[in-house]
């Protein structure tokens, strides 16, 4: 029986796409940063004209799902980090966004075979939020890390299979 594992050896073929919020951009900046530094430090170029990593800016959370999709099935991207902060408010707004959010990135990776990974912050307050992206833990380097692991994964697995395995998903 074989064992398949995701690994976070360096590989210049690998391409990433990262999509983030402007939207409460004192958080998703900091998240961005950390997220770049765990590529850079596992062997990806992360400047903006470099051919492994693409940036998209979107205006706020609700939009990451639908450039992430649009990113996926393009084909060009090993896995995708999505990055935003939605942070809870007094209106019922927060729990609408955040539903949102996560169904439409859960479902841009499972229709496109594409890891999608949720970088999205949902918390109550802005403390909340600075702690999650601040300088003692910062978890846009776990989201990176995920990435990495996800798309060296799925090469492995794509070895095996008969077909691409965006081929075997129909969209929906």
């Amino acid at each position: 029986m074989a064992t398949f594992e995701g690994n976070f050896t360096p590989d210049i073929s690998l391409r990433f796409a990262i999509v983030v919020g402007r939207f409460n951009d004192m958080v998703t900046l900091k998240l961005l940063a950390a997220c770049q530094d765990c590529l850079k430090r596992h062997g990806v170029d992360v400047e903006p004209d470099s051919q492994q990593v693409d940036y998209v800016w979107v205006p706020g959370c609700y939009e990451i799902p639908l450039a992430a999709k649009h990113l996926a099935f393009s084909q060009r991207y090993d896995a995708i980090i999505c990055l935003g902060a939605v942070i809870k408010g007094d209106t019922p707004h927060f729990d609408y966004v955040s539903a949102e959010v996560s169904k439409g990135v859960a479902a841009a990776s499972f229709q496109s075979g594409v890891p999608v990974i949720f970088g999205v912050l949902t918390v109550d307050t802005m403390a909340q939020a600075l702690e999650r992206a601040g300088i003692k833990s910062n978890l846009g380097w776990g989201y990176a890390m995920n990435a990495l692991e996800m798309a060296t994964l799925m090469r492995q697995m794509q070895k095996i299979s008969p077909a691409p395995v965006q081929q075997m998903i129909q969209p929906g």
